[in-house]
């Protein structure tokens, strides 16, 4: 992959993070519950599965999740729970998925960079994952991806314990997605309006490539050109600006979310 520079859009530069440590728990809080109400406005619900988490910025080893068989699309700011190290509620009142302790704090302690984790079992995750293949680079927004993702193939079923989560977290490795065989997919990020975006690009990324392959042989872009669309498609700060334009949107007409 070469170094030289290219043409990138004209955005502007979002923060990973805040100056305060309040004024980043309640960004990281406020962009949670969006994201929520988000994955529910595309269909990005199963029931009772299905999570993400963002890291507390003055306890690293704790972070916020939502609670335990609450529609993503009635989650507010005030209902997500704060998970100590062991699993235990420290902040809320109601109880979350074991999945999402088991999945999400491997995640956490491995990677110390990652922010935010994001797990949903949607239509065309799932079935992509049944393929038991990497995406492929057919067009530029499945880029974001490209040599920057991991298939985890491997399936047991509920993932309840922290040994199954340990195993996530080292495929994943230092990658930002991974396709879980059989399961969904799984993003990671510096920031939960990161993790979210990467989530809702490798769904379409899945959703494109299904379509077209049911349609014929899509061209698989050279590795030149799959590096090039890569770094343009792949910036960490065009994913907060794309998550910005969607978390501004939601605020406005689901305002109760901040409550």
């Amino acid at each position: 992959m070469t170094d030289a520079p290219v043409a990138e859009l004209d955005l502007d530069t979002l923060p990973e993070r805040l100056d305060s440590v309040a004024a980043e728990r309640a960004h990281r809080k406020r962009q949670l519950a969006v994201a929520f109400r988000l994955f529910a406005r595309y269909g990005y619900d199963e029931g009772i599965a299905g999570h993400l988490t963002a890291r507390d910025p003055e306890f690293p080893n704790r972070f916020w999740v939502n609670p335990y068989a609450v529609h993503f699309s009635r989650i507010k700011v005030s209902d997500l729970l704060l998970l100590d190290e062991n699993g235990k509620v420290v902040d809320g009142t109601r109880r979350t998925n074991k999945a999402a302790f088991a999945i999400h704090s491997t995640i956490h302690e491995a990677r110390e960079d990652v922010v935010a984790v994001a797990h949903a079992h949607t239509i065309h995750g799932r079935a992509w994952s049944a393929l038991n293949r990497p995406l492929d680079p057919i067009v530029q927004e499945s880029c974001a991806f490209y040599e920057n993702h991991v298939l985890f193939d491997e399936y047991k079923g509920l993932v309840l314990e922290r040994d199954e989560g340990v195993r996530i977290a080292a495929r994943l490795g230092s990658k930002r997605a991974a396709i879980l065989r059989h399961h969904g997919l799984l993003t990671v990020g510096r920031s939960v309006g990161e993790a979210a975006w990467w989530f809702i690009t490798m769904e379409r990324a899945c959703q494109m490539q299904l379509l077209a392959e049911a349609a014929g042989t899509p061209r698989v872009m050279t590795a030149e050109e799959a590096a090039l669309a890569a770094r343009q498609f792949g910036s960490a700060n065009m994913a907060r600006n794309n998550f910005r334009l969607l978390e501004d949107l939601i605020v406005e007409q689901e305002p109760d979310v901040l409550d």
